[in-house]
């Protein structure tokens, strides 16, 4: 009786290996990919949860909040302070300096300015003039993205203090009011 002793695998037996390997490795790596994703948005929530610490630390020395500046100009109370353009960012982070070591960047940060509605980064408001029915220097709005569903708080939707709604496209956003 003669022994059948196979010298090594066909083509076929390998193309189903090979199929079989692939298949395990893309299931592999969009589970990872969703891990990477909830670890961003968890670093974006510890981030917003300091910058909120440091605008309180703020508030309680100097009866206010830090008012936001205009990268293009970099004036105070011209429009809003974000990440995604240094100069309004570096100077938030000049008056939260005694607070924050560094300001927040998102783990993802977007390039080319900011657009609450496709951006990543963090954006903060606030004016050293009433707005929306709240008084001068006693209110703020930050704006940041999320990647992933799995988030609800804080939700894409705000009320001003004179009951104005605002929205960002799917943007999460904080008002701090009195």
């Amino acid at each position: 009786m003669k022994k059948l002793l196979s010298r090594g695998f066909t083509l076929i037996e390998l193309l189903v290996v090979i199929a079989i390997i692939g298949i395990l490795s893309s299931v592999v790596l969009a589970s990872l990919n969703a891990a990477r994703e909830r670890a961003r948005d968890a670093n974006r929530l510890a981030s917003v949860h300091q910058l909120q610490t440091a605008l309180e630390l703020y508030y309680a020395d100097h009866g206010r909040y830090p008012i936001s500046t205009d990268a293009a100009t970099v004036s105070p109370n011209s429009s809003w302070s974000n990440s995604i353009e240094p100069a309004s960012w570096s100077a938030l982070a000049i008056q939260l300096a005694p607070y924050i070591p560094s300001l927040p960047i998102d783990p993802k940060q977007s390039t080319g300015g900011w657009s609450g509605d496709v951006s990543y980064g963090f954006a903060y408001f606030s004016r050293s003039s009433s707005s929306y029915g709240c008084p001068a220097h006693q209110y703020y709005m930050l704006v940041w993205r999320m990647e992933g569903t799995t988030y609800d708080n804080p939700v894409s939707e705000r009320t001003w203090c004179n009951g104005a709604v605002q929205t960002y496209n799917g943007a999460k956003i904080i008002i701090k009011r009195p």
